[in-house]
């Protein structure tokens, strides 16, 4: 069946999240334009912290985070729920939401190059051509700005920095992919708002209007929450570098969105590098990857049901759902499509 294959299933669940999240920022321009970006980022975070609290699920049916993973945790709330939205808030207050949302799409640039650097993850020749693709997008987009002037410049290149930092995220998130993801987007919202916070009021950033407020919360909750909860699922289907591709959709909704809602900015280079980015993003999908490989004996705890080809393992009754608890995979040598999951990190 088709959605037994990996890379689709894992592939919608990264457009689901992509699409949430693409939304997600024209509306933070709209309403973060009178806050500081420190509150903005708290506030967004906070959102998605409810999200986690509100879906975390028993330890029968998903793996709970452990003290080992603090670390971790930690580094992706700097990045992730710190670093990434403070800059994003301040781009998006300098530059259109038209070309900031085009930009965002080097995050998938930065989350592939991690991937493979840290990871080892397989990137064939088309996955590289779409890679400078993306990166060729970019820079078109940030030429473009440059016309405009030094201040929609500084503001695109702000989100430059976004996105390396939730490049980084989207790595670091691989080694928590099997964990509860509410719990992981609960943890990391969490610290992520008590930095934040800390720094708005050192700062002395001014208070949000209730409105404000109100918004920022509900788009942190989808936007960034349950967006995140799917974009880590996807994570454990289809690997760090390609849930970060097909993520890449993510500013194309969102330059969509901020155009319906009136940003007159369009030009010929945003035309251009958008189009070079969204041709990059299709090469990657195109992607197929099918071979012998081999299986090394593995020991771990995950979310996981019977029917994938690789668990097994006997239970006495036999669960009918996903479930999870410690269980043992033998070595075994097989072929079918793949991608580098928790359960296919071998070399080629």
């Amino acid at each position: 069946m088709l959605m037994n294959r990996p890379a689709v299933t894992g592939g919608l669940l990264a457009l689901a999240a992509a699409g949430l999240f693409g939304i997600s920022t024209p509306l933070v321009q709209k309403f973060g334009a009178s806050l500081g970006p420190f509150t903005t980022a708290a506030l967004l975070y906070a959102g998605a912290a409810l999200i986690g609290a509100v879906l975390r699920r028993p330890p029968q049916r998903e793996a709970a985070l452990r003290k080992s993973d603090l670390p971790r945790v930690t580094a992706m709330a700097l990045f992730g729920a710190a670093l990434g939205p403070v800059a994003l808030a301040w781009g998006l207050q300098h530059t259109s939401g038209t070309s900031a949302s085009l930009m965002l799409t080097l995050e998938a640039v930065f989350t592939a190059v991690l991937a493979r650097a840290l990871y080892r993850e397989v990137m064939d020749r088309r996955v590289w051509l779409a890679m400078a693709l993306l990166l060729l997008g970019g820079v078109v987009l940030v030429l473009d700005r440059g016309q405009q002037g030094g201040v929609q410049l500084l503001g695109l290149l702000a989100i430059m920095v976004a996105t390396a930092a939730w490049g980084l995220d989207n790595t670091l998130s691989r080694g928590v992919a099997e964990r509860d993801p509410a719990q992981v987007v609960l943890a990391k919202s969490a610290l992520g708002v008590l930095i934040t916070t800390g720094l708005a009021i050192s700062f002395g950033e001014p208070m949000p209007t209730p409105l404000a407020a109100a918004a920022l919360l509900g788009i942190g909750a989808t936007g960034y929450g349950a967006s995140l909860q799917l974009y880590l699922l996807a994570q454990r289907k289809f690997g760090a570098a390609r849930t970060g591709s097909v993520f890449a959709f993510a500013p194309f909704i969102g330059a969509l969105f901020a155009l319906l809602l009136g940003d007159r900015s369009a030009s010929w280079g945003i035309a251009m590098g958008g189009a070079l980015m969204l041709l990059g993003v299709l090469l990657h999908l195109m992607e197929s990857h099918d071979h012998e490989h081999e299986h090394e004996a593995l020991e771990h705890e995950h979310a996981h049901s019977h029917d994938d080809g690789h668990h097994d393992h006997e239970h006495y009754p036999m669960p009918v759902a996903p479930h999870s608890h410690l269980h043992r995979h033998t070595a075994s040598r097989h072929t079918h499509p793949h991608v580098p999951d928790a359960h296919h990190g071998h070399r080629h």
